[in-house]
């Protein structure tokens, strides 16, 4: 098997064809970053009848190429630029630094150190990950909107207007509202402007959410029918998480949402502290999934978070217990296509 490392920049790619017995260079090409030059490429490595790629930052500059590569059959990695900056190091020649030696170091990592990730075709996972930022960036200008929309009515109204105010509510205030000055007149039409910013935003959004609820179906998860999961919940943690079968253990995909604790170990003494790593936006959803479940009187959930307080447990010190078992469980369902009978069939409040 010939591995072919490559290093992409923004205009170019810099390919390098490593043996893995030897370790030895055995040819390069340079590309423009083009579909010409994907084909240029391409035809360049059917000289190996076995190949498997190895691209540099392929979740970055790579990322094009590295789909590009996979949705024409063929094997590719991802390795980290980190990881080829080590070989570049610790290999012989100095400090040397070419796109064909960082080429090469991409191949050396594949082929010697396993610090290399598979790249997979693109799935539902990745159109609900753009689905789910797309919604942040919304909701993000949504409320922009709506505080300047209060802004705008504090200066036009006695009082301002009520912290739940909604886009229609607003606009029959506005129709009813006679400016006196013309700097008000001003306020006012600014005012209508954002009215109907938050009216295209609220539609825009009930559409996003419609296009999250269409790809759960298609995609076939149950994560929606763990109490506190709804269709934008489940996007953002399906989109987040990606190819669940990356995470061998539930372990793995704690330490990846950050709700394991990090022990902290010395001589005699062993303590454990709050993680501050790992996906944080995971973290967030976990931690709501939590609070929903906790006021859910008679839950799963409710009942291991009663448990642990039970036992002596804080109240912060129970809600991190809850959040490390919901991960546990989003795991193991986020690992399976469809969930085989009911939810929790088989759980316990201890496991939950």
């Amino acid at each position: 098997m010939m591995l072919i490392g490559v290093d992409p920049h923004k205009s170019t790619h810099t390919a390098t064809a490593v043996d893995p017995a030897t370790n030895s260079d055995l040819g390069s090409v340079r590309i423009e970053a083009s579909f010409v030059g994907y084909r240029q490429l391409l035809s360049w490595s059917r000289q190996w009848s076995e190949r498997r790629w190895a691209v540099e930052n392929a979740e970055g500059l790579g990322h094009h190429l590295a789909l590009w590569l996979v949705a024409m059959g063929e094997s590719v990695v991802d390795v980290a630029p980190a990881a080829t900056a080590r070989v570049r190091q610790l290999s012989r020649g100095g400090r040397r630094k070419n796109d064909r030696i960082d080429a090469a170091a991409a191949a050396s990592v594949a082929a010697l150190h396993g610090d290399a990730r598979p790249v997979y075709a693109e799935t539902h996972a990745d159109s609900l990950a753009l689905l789910d930022e797309r919604r942040k960036n919304l909701s993000g200008n949504r409320t922009r909107s709506v505080n300047q929309l209060h802004a705008l009515l504090r200066e036009l109204l006695p009082g301002g207007a009520p912290t739940d105010l909604t886009a229609p509510r607003a606009a029959t205030v506005l129709r009813g509202l006679r400016p006196v000055t013309a700097t008000d007149q001003v306020r006012k039409s600014l005012a209508k402007d954002l009215v109907s910013d938050i009216k295209r935003y609220d539609a825009q959004l009930a559409e996003n959410a419609s296009a999250m609820d269409e790809l759960l179906n298609l995609q076939g998860t149950t994560l929606r029918q763990i109490p506190g999961i709804g269709p934008v919940m489940a996007a953002r943690i399906i989109g987040r998480t990606g190819h669940a079968h990356r995470f061998s253990t539930a372990a793995a995909y704690a330490n990846y949402t950050g709700t394991a604790p990090v022990e902290i170990a010395s001589a005699d003494s062993t303590r454990h502290r709050l993680s501050r790593h790992g996906d944080r936006e995971l973290n967030s959803a976990l931690h709501t999934i939590a609070m929903i479940q906790i006021r859910m009187r008679g839950s799963v959930g409710r009942s291991y978070y009663d448990k642990k307080i039970a036992q002596g447990k804080s109240s912060r010190d129970a809600k991190r217990c809850l959040k490390r078992r919901l991960a546990d469980l989003i795991w193991r369902v986020a690992r399976q296509t469809l969930w085989q009978g009911p939810l929790f069939a088989g759980l316990t409040s201890e496991r939950v």
